[in-house]
């Protein structure tokens, strides 16, 4: 059936976010080379809670209402302190190729959580195709540099959990104030329970040390990854849903690679581009799969 405009409105906004969200591996190899693992996951966040508290003063925006905090704390659970913790452990032992094999899975895990949390229930073929598409990203990944099964796989199992839990939740709090306000509110009502412990990483570390190129790549995953990319991601999935829209995590591995290969020097395998086709050939086939939504 055709996609509805909200719907395709939906998937440019989720694009932008994957595309934002696809250099966050690399960026974050870039970081740890000077800086501490927990300070990188956990100051990210309060650096983007700068921006966001600023806009939040500036509009004058209420409060969430009272029934939608407890999913606030869910997401902010899963994307502020979850998923980066776990993603930057990780990180510190296995290159961006490797996690893009694993977090090839996270748009089905997104899919599950829409469905567990969000309300979304999609349809027998629309399950096909994303599992296809997983299934694709996947063996692409492993062809590009996957180095087979690792100790940082639990880790990044654990990531996706949180992210794509995150993520659902997230969603349907931006249906109801917005999918900037949902960031922000998030990094703002996080920031008074982490700041504490990135205070002391800081002052324990040793970061004065840290060389500008490390310091570029902490700038990126706090205001790129952690504010910017989550205005474009819950606005992509308030519209379009979080199942369909999420499918478009799809392509977030191609980005990956391509920042690692950029940005951390690591190899890119030019049958990239063929797998890029048959990815994007799967995304547009399941974009039009039935998903029912509440």
């Amino acid at each position: 059936m055709p996609l509805g405009d909200a719907e395709a409105r939906g998937f440019a906004w989720g694009l932008l976010g994957v595309a934002i969200f696809g250099l966050t591996l690399p960026f974050t190899r870039l970081a740890l080379v000077d800086l501490d693992p927990v300070f990188v996951a956990l100051g990210r966040a309060v650096l983007a809670a700068i921006p966001a508290a600023a806009i939040l003063a500036a509009t004058r925006t209420r409060l969430p209402p009272s029934e939608l905090r407890p999913r606030l704390a869910l997401a902010a659970l899963g994307v502020v302190v979850g998923f980066p913790v776990a993603a930057t452990i990780a990180m510190t032992t296995v290159p961006s190729s490797h996690g893009a094999v694993v977090l090839g899975l996270l748009p089905l895990a997104t899919a599950l959580a829409g469905t567990l949390r969000g309300g979304e229930r999609p349809s027998p073929t629309f399950w096909l195709w994303a599992a296809a598409g997983s299934a694709v990203v996947v063996v692409f990944a492993l062809r590009a540099g996957g180095d087979g099964i690792s100790g940082a796989d639990a880790w990044l199992v654990l990531a996706i959990a949180c992210a794509a839990f995150g993520y659902a939740e997230g969603a349907v709090v931006s249906r109801s104030i917005g999918g900037w306000q949902t960031i922000s509110w998030i990094l703002v009502l996080s920031a008074p329970v982490i700041v504490l412990p990135v205070a002391y990483l800081a002052a324990t570390s040793g970061i004065a040390q840290a060389r500008p190129s490390a310091w570029v790549g902490f700038a990126y995953v706090g205001f790129g990854s952690m504010f910017l990319g989550f205005f474009a991601w819950y606005r992509g999935l308030a519209l379009g849903g979080t199942a369909r829209v999420g499918q478009v995590q799809l392509l977030q591995g191609f980005f990956t690679l391509a920042g690692g290969w950029a940005i951390a020097g690591e190899a890119f395998d030019p049958e990239a581009l063929l797998f890029l086709v048959a990815v994007i050939a799967i995304v547009a086939l399941g974009r039009r799969a039935s998903v029912q939504r509440r």
